[in-house]
């Protein structure tokens, strides 16, 4: 049985009569009639006692009658539901983001600004490193995760929100510091204060030493960027941060003083982007609600070059 066949079958049970009922669901009498009939056949029993005036539900017909009326008032509100979901009138929202991003793009405002425009869709927010997130993105339990990454993996579809060279970051006494053309042999000398190994920007720097046949010495893993620049400041190490993470979170950290020097051509290029696991065709988010939001910090992104 199908839910049109149903359809037909409430309204013959409902109407008690054949013709009002095809007039009921706009289709002619002889097309109802083959529905009712082909539906009868697949249940092996008669739903209806018929004679020229009035069709009666059977006991079996009585019985499905109640079962139909469940049926597709549930079929109603899944679609209902859909539809809300598509237009952003209920859902969830999930986010993931590694840290430090308010050097780049202020999300808790664009969450305001969703949540404004958005306000019956439940948005969730989560901090970890990037291989946490991409695992995350991979099971559905976020929509939207912003991260450097390297290569994304098959089904993950990335947007670059933008590229920075990574500087180094030392001790303003250090030899290093104020340097422009630090090469990644020199760097092999010194200790380092590095990320956890699954972080993105961690396994950007392991990949550009490995393919420069460069062995480094990781001092200190960390999760936490204050420490790490703590670390620094104190002779501990050095790091490799893009240039606006050291700089504003040095500055918002008192009693932390920083030093930096730049490596020479070619730069290591670290790249946040916004990822999410796109549909088969189509290169957008599977959440309506994850769609809206990348519009809405696209919207703001250019807002911002106009008035600049």
């Amino acid at each position: 049985m199908d839910l049109r066949q149903l359809e037909h079958f409430v309204a013959a049970a409902e109407e008690q009569h054949f013709t009002r009922a095809a007039r009921r669901m706009n289709i002619v009498q002889s097309g109802l009639s083959a529905s009712i009939r082909a539906l009868e056949e697949g249940l092996s029993t008669k739903l209806f006692f018929r004679n020229t005036r009035q069709v009666e539900l059977t006991a079996a017909g009585q019985v499905l009658y109640e079962k139909a009326k469940v049926i597709l008032a549930a079929a109603q509100d899944a679609r209902e539901a859909v539809a809300a979901i598509n237009g952003l009138q209920r859902g969830v929202l999930a986010i993931g983001t590694v840290q430090s991003l308010s050097a780049f793009i202020d999300l808790p405002e664009l969450l305001g600004r969703f949540h404004a425009q958005h306000p019956s869709i439940e948005i969730k927010l989560c901090q970890s490193g990037m291989g946490t997130l991409m695992e995350k993105l991979q099971d559905g339990r976020v929509d939207l995760a912003f991260m450097p990454l390297v290569e994304p993996p098959k089904g993950i579809t990335t947007e670059l929100i933008t590229c920075e060279a990574l500087v180094i970051a030392c001790p303003p006494s250090h030899p290093l510091a104020e340097r422009r053309d630090v090469s990644l042999h020199e760097l092999a000398r010194e200790p380092f204060v590095d990320f956890q190994a699954d972080w993105g920007t961690r396994r950007l720097i392991d990949r550009t030493f490995a393919e420069a046949g460069v062995l480094r010495q990781t001092a200190f893993e960390v999760s936490d960027l204050q420490v790490m620049l703590e670390l620094v400041s104190r002779g501990l190490g050095v790091a490799l941060l893009p240039e606006p993470i050291a700089i504003a979170s040095a500055a918002e950290a008192s009693g932390i003083s920083i030093g930096y020097a730049e490596l020479k051509e070619p730069e290591i290029c670290w790249e946040l982007v916004v990822a999410f696991a796109g549909n088969l065709h189509i290169r957008a988010p599977k959440n309506p609600a994850a769609q809206a939001f990348l519009d809405l910090m696209s919207e703001a992104r250019n807002a911002a070059e106009t008035t600049v």
